[in-house]
């Protein structure tokens, strides 16, 4: 099953399923296959439009995982999602070959932490699997000239990167890498200057869940006391143009995605 991107259609919801031991945010809750479906189905009766599943870690200082305990990591777990559920999957990954891999098993999108940018093959696999691609904000260093140009000027080099390797426009989404070589300040501002980067005729998915600059928000709070700040944030981006948000606490940022799009009339309600 596949989401119809880049159209009208009510804010989506991706639910997040880190395969990994050390997720800054939920690091080892579901390292087993038991524990990850299980958690995806709770998501999907929580009101998942799709399931984003990683292997690997992308918080400040991650280790490298080796691309064949990625692939041990994902792919079982994907096979079974799709055997209990027709909820469209999602692959966080800067591999080609374990997006490649993940979408024989039944994934429907890439989510690339690197914007296509880390292997050059992403692009191509996108292209020839007909598959929608994330590009996320990311560098490998944070020495902004001019901070916000700079960080359209890199996004804009992934969608030229994706459109030259032929994946159809309709099926490019931009990330702006909340998160990811970012102070504080300039988190906030990728976020409201939302609608600049939504004005360059591609969905945006936001992607702000527990992160660091929320929780320095509201006084240093833990990860596990963020869900608040999450949702707030979240709003206010599909108020400034996102298509979609990732975040762990799925039932309570879906109820709070449905009464923003009937404020922001993408969904029909006569009380």
């Amino acid at each position: 099953m596949t989401l119809l991107w880049n159209r009208p259609h009510p804010t989506y919801v991706m639910g997040i399923l880190n395969i990994t031991p050390d997720s800054f945010s939920d690091g080892g809750q579901f390292n087993t296959t038991t524990l990850a479906v299980n958690r995806a189905l709770e998501m999907v009766e929580d009101g998942a439009h799709l399931i984003d599943i990683g292997g690997i870690s992308t918080r400040p200082g991650y280790s490298e995982v080796p691309l064949k305990e990625e692939l041990n990591r994902v792919l079982p777990i994907i096979e079974m999602i799709s055997s209990k559920s027709n909820i469209p999957l999602s692959i966080d990954t800067y591999r080609a070959e374990t997006a490649y891999q993940a979408i024989q098993k039944g994934v429907s999108l890439i989510n690339d932490q690197w914007r296509a940018t880390y292997d050059n093959e992403m692009a191509s696999v996108a292209a020839e699997q007909n598959v929608p691609i994330v590009l996320m904000h990311n560098r490998q260093k944070s020495d902004y000239k001019h901070f916000f140009e700079d960080y359209l000027e890199d996004m804009e080099e992934s969608i030229t990167i994706c459109l030259k390797a032929g994946v159809p426009k309709q099926h490019i989404i931009l990330d702006p890498g909340f998160g990811f070589v970012k102070t504080a300040q300039q988190n906030i501002e990728v976020t409201r200057r939302l609608g600049e980067l939504a004005n360059l005729g591609y969905d945006v998915l936001y992607a702000a869940s527990r992160k660091r600059t929320i929780g320095a928000m509201l006084g240093d709070l833990p990860v596990d006391q963020r869900m608040e700040g999450t949702g707030a944030m979240s709003a206010y981006a599909v108020m400034q143009g996102a298509a979609a948000v990732r975040v762990h606490d799925v039932k309570e940022i879906t109820r709070m995605m449905r009464v923003i799009d009937i404020m922001k009339r993408k969904v029909e309600w006569n009380g």
